[in-house]
């Protein structure tokens, strides 16, 4: 189907989204396509008020090219306000390859992939995310310098779900010093949605803590690796019987994103939300819905903040305990925007993009 120009309905949308929509105001979006090695991405520049733009590559199998762009801009905006409430000097990208890892990542594609980075000349560098893994990005840096999550064998910091799963455990324990009065999730249960690269991570911090803990995962075996190490662990299952599940005290959304929406806040049971995924709020108004109903949000892109962190040291030298202390701000950054939520009397989601936009708007003027 076409416009009265021609030009597909689809491309048109993506149009109005860059240059009319406020999920748009990018700076620079890249449409990459190699046809020898079959690589379709785009890469996406936010921000880069603050310094180059940051934020890892996802391979996924979109339905459509159409949502892989949507992707790429909602994800390259989140970079933006996560780098920024990070306290990084780095404005926001993403790059997404268009297609199913399992069964097209070559060598090759990846090459291809880092000569399309690397021709940005620095204005965006890349790391891991979802389908792309420390290996790949060895692959990717020998075509492109600008490329962080590396493995520790190449200089790189290596798997930054580490200190994903640390923040993420920072952003709870803020929650629950703001909600309850006590940081420690001792006798909390928490219900844990994707048990993956961050997931598992979280599970460890909050067993260690004396929590109580339940998880799902669509992936059978990301399960069985928890189960296996704690054969008494609680499995859900699904992520709709999680989110129902009685006397659940905080909802860890660590998969994809929209996990908070019109069907899942009305009936979540949790009193707190806190997770890895990005972009967990499905549309403008659900973080009002979630106040509305006494459900304390901790926003994403605050707390899960720990990896962008960790790669972001890797450009100066990677040095672990330095990246790990920088992450455990996290939990003072948290309470600092549930206090500026409680003065401006808005959702915590509102408060930290106000917090964000403050940084950039001032980098911008500078």
């Amino acid at each position: 189907m076409t416009d009265v120009t021609g030009a597909p309905v689809a491309t048109v949308d993506v149009l109005n989204t860059l240059f009319h929509s406020e999920q748009g105001g990018h700076e620079q979006v890249v449409l990459c396509q190699d046809r020898a090695s079959g690589l379709k991405a785009v890469i996406a520049l936010h921000s880069t008020a603050l310094g180059p733009a940051l934020g890892g590559t996802r391979f996924y199998p979109y339905a459509s090219e159409q949502d892989a762009v949507a992707d790429a801009l909602n994800l390259s905006r989140g970079m933006s306000y996560k780098n920024a409430m990070a306290g990084l000097d780095h404005g926001g990208g993403k790059a997404v390859i268009i297609g199913d890892p399992e069964l097209i990542k070559t060598e090759e594609l990846l090459l291809a992939y880092g000569r399309f980075v690397a021709s940005l000349g620095g204005r965006y560098v890349t790391a891991c995310d979802v389908g792309t893994y420390v290996a790949d990005m060895d692959v990717v840096a020998r075509e492109c310098r600008w490329t962080t999550g590396r493995s520790p064998e190449n200089g790189g910091a290596g798997d930054s779900s580490v200190l994903t799963a640390f923040g993420v455990f920072q952003g709870m324990r803020a929650s629950a010093q703001h909600l309850w009065g006590d940081p420690s999730l001792r006798g909390r249960k928490v219900g844990i949605a994707g048990v993956g690269k961050v997931g598992h991570h979280l599970v460890e911090h909050l067993l260690q803590d004396g929590a109580s803990v339940v998880i799902t995962d669509v992936r059978d075996e990301s399960v069985r690796r928890i189960t296996e190490r704690h054969p008494g662990i609680a499995v859900a299952a699904d992520t709709d019987a999680l989110i129902r599940a009685e006397g659940l005290d905080v909802y860890a959304p660590c998969a994809l994103g929209g996990a908070l929406n019109d069907d899942s806040v009305p009936v979540l049971t949790a009193k707190v939300v806190c997770g890895a995924a990005n972009n967990q709020l499905s549309h403008p108004g659900v973080e009002k819905d979630l106040a509305d109903r006494g459900i304390l949000y901790a926003p994403d892109y605050v707390v899960n903040a720990g990896g962008v962190i960790q790669v972001a040291d890797e450009l100066h030298g990677f040095d672990f305990e330095r990246s790990k202390a920088k992450a455990s701000k996290i939990f003072d950054t948290t309470l600092s925007i549930f206090a500026r939520a409680k003065d401006d009397g808005i959702p915590p989601a509102a408060a930290a993009d106000r917090i964000a936009e403050q940084r950039i708007s001032e980098a911008r003027a500078r």
